[in-house]
């Protein structure tokens, strides 16, 4: 026990990062059931652990947990050098599934998975991937909604992230404020998966369930706030929204489950009853706890006790890296022309609430006009001096939800085309709203890299932040309309002049390789 206790204090110690780093993502709406979802996983434990006998006593094969232990160090060590904290919270559980290989052995520890793998539902998704996958999410149900609406003969209709109610319009964002809960029901049916004894299929079908009935709930949800407002008047919906975006969602999204349980047992071989496919003994949880006492000091807990421990004093008694402080220019000083294009009318400022989504230390949106041809070129750029809280949203994500459908992209390098030295990558796409076209080129700026790829831009800035312990990117994004009476080729030749005008003086606001 004294060992445990060791490694314990010298993971907390060292992966303390990754515990920061949840303690701030569990203050978002979307997460805030993260602090039980330790406990859970430590039910789960100690009910699976009663079914394991006590054996006392030297083990052959718990090296293989602290060679896990080692994959979780460098993890957690990974994301400290990035200056990436999710990195360091998923080698925290990564650590844990070690510590119970060491304290059991390979051969019983290695059915411990269940509670280990509940951990990550603690854990905050990658930014990039939380938006592609909420935004998607969000249409779908918003879509889904406002077809009730039709079937009820209810005027409606939706812009990309507006319902249009006629006499009111709601944004996406706030009308599928209910898929916070998303979360926690996920969390929720996998433990019900878990407890659930039948075949591994009616397991799978509980399992993934949990998103489309969240999903059709928040539809329900807009579907009958719309009727309300049709009927009653916009000052019910606020009422309404209220009561019925908190936990009144969870738990109907948690009944629906019970419900489809209940019809999968009508394929169950036994044919039982809910509450006897359901393991919910709880009895006996006390005295496996007090078997933590009974953790054999093995050579292996010794090792890792004191590896993880010289590893976290070590690290902080390491001289700490400073912050580096990039010198460029705010876009304030971006020129108003550049070559023959020349800026239309102000800058654009974005609203409140597009600002407060972008989040962005300093962007620049304007319009140029070509003063030989009279056609117009809008360009946008957003810098992050730190993109690992937060950073960059695609346009991928951010394009649709702005009512725009993308008709065409595709990720190619116009190095070669543009007569430049190392490698261009863009985005080139086509987006249509009705019968207005535009193209449109954007790309992620890393360090002086061009970057196409979000997942990319965010692997590069993983290495960055290791070998430099640089942060900073930025996105560069260039639109025209593509007239009727003009071909696809026309506007994509609009475009790479443009490039190749603005990109001499791009690097003065976004910094590249040499600063």
């Amino acid at each position: 026990m004294f060992w445990l206790a060791v490694a314990t204090l010298a993971a907390v110690l060292f992966f303390i990062d990754g515990v920061d780093a949840l303690l701030i993502a569990w203050q978002k709406p979307e997460y805030s059931h993260g602090p039980l979802i330790p406990i859970l996983s430590g039910l789960l434990f100690l009910r699976q652990l009663k079914e394991v006998p006590i054996e006392p006593g030297p083990k052959r094969d718990r090296w293989a947990g602290v060679a896990v232990l080692l994959l979780a160090i460098f993890l957690g060590a990974l994301g400290k050098l990035a200056n990436i904290s999710d990195i360091v919270a998923y080698a925290t559980i990564v650590w844990v599934g070690a510590i119970l290989l060491i304290s059991f052995g390979w051969k019983t520890g290695k059915h411990f998975w269940p509670p280990v793998l509940h951990l990550v539902y603690m854990l905050p998704l990658p930014d990039v991937l939380y938006y592609k996958v909420s935004t998607y999410l969000q249409f779908i149900s918003s879509e889904l909604g406002v077809y009730f609406l039709q079937l009820l003969n209810v005027p409606v209709f939706l812009d990309g992230n507006i319902i249009d109610l006629g006499i009111m319009k709601l944004h996406v964002a706030e009308a599928c404020s209910g898929l916070r809960y998303l979360f926690p029901i996920l969390s929720f049916s996998y433990i019900f998966a878990v407890l659930y004894k039948g075949p591994v299929w009616h397991k799978a079908v509980l399992l993934i369930s949990a998103a489309p009935i969240t999903v059709f709930m928040n539809s329900v949800r807009i579907a009958v706030g719309g009727l309300l407002v049709q009927e009653l008047g916009v000052e019910w919906l606020e009422g309404f929204s209220h009561f019925f975006e908190g936990w009144v969602i969870f738990l109907i999204c948690v009944v629906l489950l019970f419900l489809l349980a209940r019809i999968m047992l009508l394929f169950h071989p036994q044919k039982p009853k809910l509450v006897d496919a359901l393991d919910l003994d709880t009895d006996g949880l006390m005295p496996q706890f007090l078997r933590l006492r009974y953790v054999y000091p093995s050579p292996a807990m010794i090792t890792a006790a004191l590896l993880t421990a010289v590893i976290a004093l070590g690290w902080f008694a390491l001289p700490q890296r400073d912050t580096m402080h990039i010198q460029r220019e705010t876009f304030t000083f971006f020129p108003r022309q550049i070559d023959e294009w020349k800026q239309h009318g102000m800058a654009e400022i974005l609203s409140a609430d597009v600002e407060r989504e972008l989040q962005a230390d300093d962007y620049r949106s304007a319009h140029f006009v070509n003063q030989d041809t009279g056609k117009t070129v809008s360009f946008f750029s957003a810098w992050y001096a730190d993109q690992s809280a937060g950073g960059i949203h695609s346009p991928e994500v951010c394009l649709p939800g702005s009512g725009w459908e993308i008709a065409w992209l595709e990720r190619t390098d116009i190095a070669e085309q543009m007569n430049f030295a190392t490698p261009f990558n863009i985005n080139k796409a086509i987006i249509q709203k009705g019968e207005v076209r535009m193209m449109v080129y954007y790309w992620f700026e890393q360090k002086g890299r061009k970057v196409a790829w979000d997942f990319g831009a965010k692997l590069l800035l993983m290495y960055d932040g290791v070998t430099t312990g640089r942060k900073d990117g930025a996105i560069v994004r260039l639109t025209t309309l593509i007239a009727e009476n003009e071909s696809d080729d026309d506007a994509a030749a609009r475009l790479d002049d443009m490039v190749e005008s603005v990109m001499p003086i791009l690097p003065r606001f976004i910094p590249g390789a040499d600063i």
